[in-house]
């Protein structure tokens, strides 16, 4: 579920500073579209602690990523292959954590680094409906006004009504100096250079409860992973929603933790 920070402006030095950070909280689909059945064969569905959901990306055969404010435990389900939410669909795969790997930096008050690998106990098969989505290359930062695409199985209004199927939003980059500005989110709090901000000017197209995790997929390529936007506000333009951009010193840790685990 998406949180807030107190409602405190910090001096320019603290801004300065906290710029250089990403933020956590929550989020799910609105104003998006269903999807073909198994058309993101890269898209995994969680069921973590206490009933809650997030999304996920297949990065390796036994990798996924996540956001870190998602909450697992041992019988928590991994699943792969996944278009319903519910029904029971031959082309899934089940799986379950080996190991969780939460960015050692991340700090669920000042929500840095959120970002969570998780190891599965089993590899994945790879077939058409169950694919590894790329790292990419670089850790470059995403131009304001650039076309992404987000999908998720996440509530699709503030009633928090979640649907059945997988569902996509395209939504565009937005400017920081803008989401850190006083009609949006005014430092409270600070959206920063390891951040991405996305949504639609005139509002109406967001992630919300239930995506945190989801791939954030901009020009064919991974960019960020689903963070939090303002709480009981999805697809308000005055709280875009904001998302943890891989950036490079992340990808280091991703590529780092993945080659040194057991």
């Amino acid at each position: 579920m998406k949180t807030s920070g107190a409602l405190l402006v910090p001096s320019l030095s603290i801004v300065i500073f906290l710029l250089l950070f990403p933020q956590d909280h929550c989020v799910k689909i609105i104003g998006g579209k269903k999807l073909a059945p198994h058309s993101r064969p890269y898209m995994v569905l969680i069921e973590g602690q206490n009933r809650t959901l997030c999304g996920g990306a297949l990065i390796a055969a036994t990798w996924v990523l996540t956001a870190a404010h998602c909450a697992l435990n041992s019988t928590s389900k991994i699943i792969l292959g996944a278009h319903s939410r519910t029904k029971n669909e031959p082309e899934r795969q089940i799986m379950y954590v080996k190991k969780k790997f939460p960015y050692p930096c991340y700090d669920k008050d000042t929500h840095e680094g959120d970002l969570q690998l998780l190891q599965l106990k089993k590899k994945a098969t790879i077939n058409k409906n169950v694919t590894i989505l790329n790292l990419p290359k670089k850790g470059d930062d995403v131009k304001p006004g650039t076309l992404c695409l987000v999908a998720g199985w996440g509530a699709i209004n503030n009633k928090l009504h979640e649907p059945d199927t997988l569902m996509e939003v395209s939504i565009a980059v937005i400017n920081r100096k803008i989401c850190n500005d006083p009609k949006h989110y005014n430092y409270n709090p600070v959206i920063g250079l390891n951040m991405i901000c996305a949504g639609s000017p005139k509002g109406g197209k967001d992630s919300c409860n239930g995506d945190s995790g989801s791939p954030l997929i901009c020009e064919g390529v991974l960019r960020g992973i689903t963070s939090f936007g303002k709480p009981g506000r999805c697809g308000d333009p005055r709280g875009p929603g904001i998302y943890t951009l891989l950036s490079q010193k992340y990808l280091n840790w991703i590529i780092k933790t993945m080659k040194g685990a057991v």
